[in-house]
């Protein structure tokens, strides 16, 4: 099912999530992430997207973003395209994916890449009060699957910067 959700103030912060075709479990593998963690931050390099807190789960991600450039709604789908199409050319290339066949199976479509489900699901951050609502429920995802028994501890996550513990692996923009 798809999310119809659109970009309205492409200034505004927003709160998104992306999701995996079928709920995948690619990303426990760390060389999908890196892919997902390298093309944000291009996007924040040259796009002039802003990244305000994330976590990258094992079937989906969350982000709250913004973009002071190219407008949000066409970072959003550059990113999804080049990544599903990174992601599925890494699968194939791979020798140690044990779920190649699977995988290549199961995220395609009528010999089309079908990574991501359709859409996205955001939500404009329109106070303080939602911000830090997502930003908790962004840092509380890993340990609500029981991944992790405290938020900090999650390595695919904004949570350690704000902690104070460690740099996040994506540029954090000041809110």
């Amino acid at each position: 099912m798809a999310f119809a959700y659109t970009i309205k103030n492409q200034e505004s912060l927003h709160y998104v999530t992306f999701t995996v075709h079928q709920w995948v479990d690619i990303f426990t593998r760390k060389i999908y992430a890196d892919i997902l963690i390298d093309s944000i931050n291009y996007c924040q390099q040259t796009k002039g997207l802003k990244v305000y807190a994330w976590v990258i789960m094992s079937n989906h991600c969350h982000f709250i973003l913004s973009s002071d450039k190219v407008p949000l709604a066409d970072i959003i789908r550059d990113f999804k395209k080049f990544t599903a199409k990174k992601i599925i050319e890494q699968v194939k290339e791979s020798k140690e994916e044990s779920r190649k066949s699977w995988l290549m199976w199961l995220l395609h479509k009528d010999e089309h890449i079908w990574f991501w489900t359709e859409g996205y699901h955001g939500i404009e951050i329109s106070s303080e009060k939602l911000l830090k609502s997502k930003i908790n429920y962004i840092h509380q995802n890993p340990v609500k699957a029981g991944i992790v028994e405290k938020e900090e501890e999650y390595l695919n996550s904004s949570c350690g910067e704000f902690y104070g513990i460690r740099k996040s692996r994506i540029s954090l923009a000041a809110y």
